[in-house]
């Protein structure tokens, strides 16, 4: 055990020393993060309104979704998404392999010590024994030492360590961007599932009062007070209607199935949605400045964390024109006989330091040095395009929210009018003031502006949901 202590004290004190000279130097130019190619403020005019009065005023990207989304069902629908879906779950799983792989890399910047034993057991001919006879040889030996570890003198392995933490990092602000679209589509899935399942309802309730009217029309004719005409147009409300009904309940059906998707799971159907509830489901949220959304939407910071990665491969591009270092030691102990291997005289030892020195490589590594710059400028395009590309989803997102409260109202008046239209035209139908062709028409166009006012809900509540996740929302609980 003693002979052993020594062989490790021999081979820690001039390990210790390389360590310290392998972290002298590093190669990858200094980061600096690319200005925001947007202006400093969101665009203002007729489309886009001032901030809602009640709005929760903090950052989007520290509203967890149980803090937007507040309608119960709705909670629990994502909730089970996020447990089931599979794209989720892929996302989660490749940030676990990259874990794994940036703690590879960083291995790589200490010595691998291993331990070895060995027997041999060989009979050497009489030929070739130098004594003029066949003998049996038996050698025992143990072993501890180090195997080819690169002296990390100009930072190739720690700018291919930081590189591999990057490409982990980015990976992690993939996972967060897969989760925000996943509630946001969930979510507007569920909106579409109940904005349609109200306009179902609303072609059943029309088919139940337009037959209603078929069969008044009908008495009418029998007693000569109506025409057959009036009671073929009735017929036509009366199939539309069973035509729309028909045409919903397909559409429900596809949305279900869409909904089932996205969760990963059947949905129970006490969590499906009836109708579209406005004020209860979703939360209004301030927009903020331009720089709060771009630092914190995990695509944004995806798309950063790849050019710090590529910066770091500059790092190791340069570092390929300088000299590599490598080491491999060994210390031990050999015996002709296993109880001799620890004995006084027994040890043996190797040291076999390395230098390539590259002097001709047909321009190989001015040209991997090039290609590594060109990556960065790639990638600082892409990050440049990346907030780009957020900068107008969001404006779009704003100058929806900006137009779709007057639309809304817009719509309500239109349905209130046109529904006293209706009641006026069947009033002086049931008169005889007027033919039923001017009862028909209001019909029609109640039933227009009620399936419009359906549309434009649905279109605020998802307004919400997409400038919940423009904005960088999402926060975990």
């Amino acid at each position: 055990m003693k002979q052993m202590k020594r062989m490790m004290t021999a081979l820690c004190l001039p390990l210790g020393a390389f360590l310290f000279l392998a972290s002298c130097t590093t190669m990858p130019p200094k980061y600096t993060q690319p200005a925001a190619p947007v202006p400093t403020v969101w665009p203002n005019g007729p489309s886009y309104r001032a901030e809602t009065a009640g709005a929760v005023q903090k950052p989007v990207s520290e509203i967890a979704w149980r803090d937007f989304f507040v309608a119960e069902k709705l909670q629990k629908v994502i909730e089970l998404a996020l447990a089931n879906n599979r794209d989720l779950r892929v996302a989660a799983l490749n940030i676990e392999k990259m874990r794994a792989m940036y703690q590879i890399q960083r291995a790589e910047l200490f010595p691998s010590v291993n331990a070895a034993g060995n027997w041999i057991k060989q009979r050497v001919p009489a030929g070739i024994s130098g004594t003029g006879q066949s003998m049996t040889v038996e050698q025992y030996s143990v072993n501890l030492g180090i195997s080819s570890w690169e002296l990390d003198f100009f930072g190739r392995i720690r700018s291919l360590k930081d590189r591999a933490l990057e490409q982990y990092l980015a990976t992690e602000q993939a996972r967060r961007n897969t989760q925000i679209a996943l509630v946001a589509e969930v979510a507007n899935t569920y909106l579409t599932l109940a904005a349609d399942r109200e306009l179902l309802k609303l072609a059943q309730d029309t088919l139940t009062a337009q037959e209603t009217t078929y069969r008044l029309i009908h008495r009418r004719l029998e007693v000569g007070a109506s025409s057959e005409l009036e009671l073929r147009q009735a017929q036509t409300r009366v199939d539309a209607a069973r035509v729309d009904i028909a045409r919903y309940s397909g559409i429900v059906a596809q949305d279900e199935n869409a909904l089932t998707l996205l969760v990963g799971s059947s949905v129970p159907d006490d969590l499906l949605p009836m109708e579209l509830v406005m004020g209860t489901t979703l939360k209004d949220i301030p927009p903020g400045l331009p720089s709060e959304v771009l630092q914190s939407r995990p695509d944004i910071l995806q798309a950063e964390n790849q050019l710090k990665g590529a910066n770091a491969n500059i790092g190791v591009a340069r570092a390929a024109f300088f000299p590599r270092i490598s080491l491999s030691s060994n210390l031990g102990t050999i015996s002709t006989e296993l109880s001799g291997l620890f004995k006084s005289g027994s040890n043996t030892w190797t040291f076999a330091p390395q230098i390539v020195l590259p002097i001709f490589d047909a321009g190989s590594n001015l040209a991997n040095l090039r290609a590594a710059k060109i990556d960065r400028e790639i990638a600082v395009a892409q990050y440049e395009k990346a907030i780009q590309g957020a900068f107008r989803e969001v404006a779009d997102a704003l100058a929806q929210r900006g137009t779709v409260g007057n639309q809304l109202a817009a719509q309500q008046s239109l349905v209130d009018a046109t529904s006293e239209s209706y009641r006026l035209s069947d009033a002086r139908y049931k008169r005889g003031i007027e033919s039923y062709l001017s009862v028909l028409d209001a019909q029609r166009s109640l039933y227009v502006v009620q399936q419009g006012l359906i549309a434009v809900r649905l279109s605020r509540l998802t307004n919400l949901v997409t400038l919940y996740k423009v904005l960088g929302g999402g926060a975990n609980e």
